[in-house]
Formats: structure tokens, C-alpha cells, sequence
């Protein structure tokens, strides 16, 4: 929490928005320098512990988790990521659920959810280490709790997963903090990485080139940033399919980008979940908005920010409440610069009223219900009871978790039936259907299910606009060597004849 605004300065103050150069710190005792990190990062650990206390209640939050378990269990069974083992994100976080898994086992989340744990904690760190370096000491207090406060501001189906934000928002807040202090070999690295997260990730670049301009960049400089940006993202792709890497994170994903179908759908979701964390900023946007109409120096980069993160957040017009993650931390050191010309009180109300606002978000995620992870459990029982270990098995649906819950082979590649249907996201328009699918990916199921045919298929659709009704090639399928066995929860389960 910041210190009492009548504490000692330190020895050579600096003025609010007044940025000191790289390798300038101003002087400080002695006992100041050695108290202060252990006291903030123990302070900044209890909050991160406790704003993800929700995380730890349930086996899963989101379908996104579910997918990557079933992927890394794909891959530490010989599976070859972007061949075998195929989804639109790049590797880095499948490849840290495969590590977790080969460590500790794969029949639970818990090392994930503490990792996740780390990465808010990381990422809270470096912003209060950017701006105390801005600001002074109490600034850097303020930028950490803040971030905290509203990491945990949307749905906690959202903030509570352990998921590719959470996983990006270290390195990306990496990158601007590198930049700050001009180390543009690491700092390109910590652009890759959270590109390699998620694409979206990438967009931090721009305050990075931004930080590069007005240091007065050289040539050296520029081409130190773009190997370290470029050369860990090419040897990522090496370590896959090239093609595959390429098709798969950038080029494939053109009728998932799309705006059409459900336009007001998609719109009501951008609306609810910009709401919500207007909501969880409840505290800070009366100081963002008065403290910044003072005085705007010395933040045009953390502007730059949240600017190309909003662009980050409306890519692929999905606007599901996790790509909202991608603002706080812009958000978190915006509002700590506008306190910094407000009077003394505006950071208590400011603190006190995100903590109000975090406790409604905490209690939310401690009771709130989840009935697709029910649904799913049942459903896995079912199917372990109806096949053996070794057995393969369809889930024909949009919750790969399915897999993993009942410890089944997926029969394909393909984990949900968004990948052959284009159906995503709550689109249900005109654009759900056969040729709407990924390029090729029929071609290839259809080889999938002739040279290795699921003993099981689970009809997961419950009425959406994806049931094999309304696709040929699965509907034939199913009439010419599958029978209808069992039923759960409106979720059909077919056996292979003979």
C-alpha cells in the first residue's frame, strides 16, 4: 500500500511525471534500499495469493484449460504440435502444460494454478518496479496493488483460468520495463515471448518502438530489437512444422477473424464485459480522468499501451472477457500517473474502492456455479464406463475438457467442432457449416476416421447449429457404423457397430 505522504523524501526527489534516464535512479538510504523490495514483494505475493484463491476451487474454469491439458497429454504421447496436435495459438503455454504435466503428473491443474499465481505476481512486480523508477517508492506500491486489485475484475471464468493472458501479461509487461531501461536484445525477447503465448501478445510492441523513438534510437538498437524479437519466434516455428506454425498462429484463422454472424451477439459481449471491468476500475478511472487532464507528461508511452491493447482486444471480433486482461496493466500504471498530481486522499479512495471492488469479484469467484464442468463430468463418466483405456474416442462438441476428465484418446486432431464447422465464440449466424470449416480440415478428418475409426462417438451438440444433423459428412458417418447406446444430459453417445 503507498506510504503516508508525510514520509521522508528521499534524498534527491524527483517531481511527479519527471522520468529518470536509464541507469538514474534517485539517492536513497541505505535502509530504504535494502526494506523496501522485501517488504513489497511479500506484501504483493500475500494479494496475488489471495485475488487467485477462486482459482484453486474448481478442476477447471474454462474449456480454454480443458484444450490445453488434452493437448499436452497429446504431445507427451508423441504428438507433433501444429501435425497432430492442432489449435490457433502459438506453443509456449502447451509446451509448459506438457512440462507440468512430465513433473508433477497430468491428472491435475494445481502446478498450472500456481503458476498462474507467479505470473500476476511477476507481472505486479514490474510494474511497480516501472513506477517507482517514474514516480518514486509509494508510486510503485500504488502500481502494484492496483494491477493486482483489477486482474481479477471480469467473469472468473475469465480471470481465474489458467490461461494464454495470464501467461502473456508477464512478458509483455517484461518488454516495456526492458525498453525503459533501453536493453533492446532482452527486450525483443520478452515481445516474442508473449508473442509466442498469443499472437495478441505482440502488440506490445508498438509502445516498445515507441520507447525506441524518443531514446533516440540507432541503427544498432533497432537491429539488437529485432533479432531478439525475431530469431526465439523463428526458432520456435524450426522446432514445429514451419508451415504448420505459420498456418496454424497467423494465416488460418481468416473465417475465425471474421464479424459476420451474431454481430449483436458478439456485441452485447463486448459491451458486458467492458462494463464489468469498468466496474473493477470503479476506484480509478475519477483519478485517470482528473489526474490526466492536469498533467499528461511523461506518459504518452503508457498511452501507446493501452492503445495497441485495445486494438489486441477487438482482433478476431470475439471479445470474450479474458482478451480484456491485455489492459490492465496499462491501465494499473495510467492510474498510478494520475495520482501522482492529485492530493494525497485521491490514492486511499482510489486503493479503497479497487479493494471494494476486487472483494465483489473475489466473492463472485468463490460461489459462482459451473455447470458446463458439471455437464462435462458426467458426460467423461459416462464415457469411461463405456470403453476401455486404450479405446478412442469423438467428442463431438466445443468442451475438449471432456477428454482429459474422462481420460479417453481423442480420435482426432480436431478437439472441438468449431475447427470444421467455424462454430465459436456463440457464433450461431449463416457462417456455421461443412465449408466453413479450417482449409482441409474435413480432407484430413475424413483420413482420421478411416485409418483409425473412435470406438466412441459423443454427440455433444445439445441443439446448437453444428448437431451432426446438419453435416453431411458426419451424418453419414454415424448411420453407416455407429448406434445410438445411451444418452446423458441431452448429449448422445454412439458405439461403433461391430
Amino acid at each position: 500500500m503507498p506510504a503516508n505522504r508525510s514520509d521522508p523524501p528521499p534524498a534527491t526527489p524527483t517531481l511527479p511525471h519527471q522520468r529518470v534516464e536509464p541507469g538514474a535512479r534517485p539517492v536513497r538510504t541505505r535502509a530504504g534500499r535494502s526494506a523496501y523490495w522485501p517488504r513489497l514483494l511479500t506484501a504483493l505475493a500475500l494479494l496475488a495469493l489471495l485475488t487467485r484463491i477462486p482459482s484453486f476451487r474448481v478442476k477447471l474454469w474454462n474449456p480454454d484449460e480443458g484444450y490445453l491439458a488434452v493437448q499436452a497429454r497429446m504431445l507427451a504421447d508423441g504428438g507433433a504440435l501444429y501435425e497432430t496436435v492442432v489449435d490457433r495459438k502459438p506453443p509456449l503455454l502447451p509446451w509448459l502444460y506438457e512440462a507440468s504435466f512430465a513433473l508433477f503428473g497430468d491428472d491435475s491443474l494445481l502446478p498450472l494454478k500456481v503458476l498462474a499465481v507467479l505470473a500476476h505476481l511477476a507481472t505486479a512486480v514490474l510494474l511497480a518496479s516501472l513506477a517507482r523508477r517514474r514516480w518514486g517508492d509509494a508510486a510503485g506500491r500504488t502500481a502494484g496493488v492496483l494491477y493486482l486489485f483489477l486482474s481479477v475484475g471480469l467473469n472468473p471464468e475469465d480471470t481465474q483460468a489458467a490461461t494464454f493472458e495470464v501467461f502473456m501479461l508477464p512478458a509483455t509487461a517484461a518488454a516495456v520495463w526492458l525498453a525503459d531501461r533501453r536493453r533492446w536484445v532482452w527486450c525483443g525477447a520478452a515481445v516474442a515471448a508473449a508473442f509466442l503465448t498469443k499472437q495478441t501478445g505482440g502488440a506490445v510492441l508498438l509502445p516498445v518502438l515507441w520507447l525506441l523513438w524518443v531514446s533516440g534510437a540507432r541503427r544498432a538498437d533497432v537491429l539488437r530489437l529485432a533479432a531478439g524479437a525475431v530469431l526465439p519466434v523463428l526458432a520456435a516455428a524450426l522446432a514445429t512444422d514451419p508451415r504448420g506454425f505459420l498456418f496454424w498462429t497467423v494465416t488460418g484463422s481468416g473465417a475465425y477473424a471474421s464479424f459476420t454472424g451474431s454481430e449483436l451477439h458478439v456485441l452485447s459481449r463486448a459491451l458486458s464485459n467492458a462494463a464489468l471491468l469498468a466496474v473493477a476500475c470503479a476506484g480509478l478511472l475519477p483519478a485517470l480522468v482528473r489526474g490526466l487532464r492536469i498533467s499528461r507528461a511523461g506518459v504518452a508511452d503508457l498511452w501507446v499501451w493501452l492503445g495497441a491493447s485495445a486494438v489486441a482486444v477487438c482482433v478476431g471480433f470475439h471479445f470474450f472477457g479474458h482478451y480484456y486482461l491485455q489492459l490492465v496493466p496499462a491501465l494499473a500504471l495510467l492510474g498510478t500517473a494520475a495520482l501522482q498530481s492529485l492530493p494525497r486522499d485521491w490514492t486511499s479512495a482510489t486503493l479503497s474502492t479497487s479493494a471494494l471492488a476486487c472483494a465483489l469479484f473475489l466473492a463472485w469467484g468463490l460461489l459462482a456455479a459451473r455447470p458446463d464442468l458439471a455437464h462435462a463430468e458426467r458426460v467423461a463418466q459416462a464415457v469411461s464406463r463405456a470403453t476401455d483405456a486404450d479405446d478412442r474416442v469423438l467428442v463431438w462438441g466445443m468442451h475438449p475438457e471432456t477428454y482429459w476428465l474422462a481420460d479417453r484418446t481423442p480420435a482426432s486432431r480436431y478437439l472441438t467442432a468449431g475447427f470444421l464447422t467455424n462454430y465459436s465464440g456463440g457464433r450461431n449466424g449463416p457462417q456455421v457449416g461443412e465449408k466453413y470449416a479450417v482449409d482441409g480440415a474435413w480432407d484430413v478428418f475424413r483420413e482420421e476416421m478411416a485409418a483409425n475409426p473412435p470406438d466412441l462417438i459423443v454427440d455433444d451438440s445439445r441443439g446448437k447449429p453444428y448437431a451432426p444433423d446438419a453435416l453431411p459428412t458426419l451424418r453419414a458417418m454415424l448411420a453407416a457404423g455407429y448406434e445410438r447406446t445411451a444418452e446423458v444430459e441431452d448429449a448422445v453417445i454412439y458405439r461403433r457397430v461391430g
